[in-house]
């Protein structure tokens, strides 16, 4: 995993062996998204709403370090499936929170995709340090893609 800062922008990478396809799906579709998003001890999600088109809304809601709820929300950017997935954040955690961009880009090449998370916007250092999970998120996405490959195509 590749880490990279630039003054307001936290870029990560990562490397699936999944299709494109299943790590895009992973990403977006609510009922998978709360299988994978967050760890014992940490953090859990427990509802995601998603209105998959561009201008289209989305909502994450969980529960925190401490049982306290915590909610993310935003509105999709851009969406070339399987390729691009650009969204606004905005976390209920940080008092002082402004929206930001997150972009997705999936990278397929023989059997494996790079993934590459680029979270812009970060303008102060609260809003660095409270996002400085990502990678953790990532590895989260490959150990639940990874784990639950996609059966073979059946001949019929």
């Amino acid at each position: 995993m590749t880490r990279t800062n630039a003054s307001d922008t936290i870029v990560q990478e990562i490397i699936i062996r999944a299709p494109a396809e299943r790590i895009f799906r992973a990403l977006t579709d609510p009922a998978e998204r709360v299988q994978w998003w967050g760890a014992e001890g940490r953090f859990h999600t427990t509802q995601m709403e998603s209105d998959l088109r561009p201008g289209g809304r989305w909502v994450m809601r969980g529960i925190g370090m401490g049982g306290k709820p915590f909610t993310v929300s935003g509105v999709y950017r851009e969406i070339d499936r399987p390729r691009l997935l650009v969204f606004t954040w905005l976390p209920d955690w940080q008092g002082n929170a402004t929206e930001t961009v997150v972009r997705v880009d999936l990278e397929e090449k023989e059997g494996a995709t790079t993934v590459r998370l680029t979270h812009s916007g970060l303008t102060t250092e609260d809003s660095r340090r409270s996002h400085r999970g990502w990678p953790d998120v990532l590895s989260w996405l490959r150990s639940h893609v990874e784990r639950k490959a996609e059966p073979p195509d059946k001949c019929e």
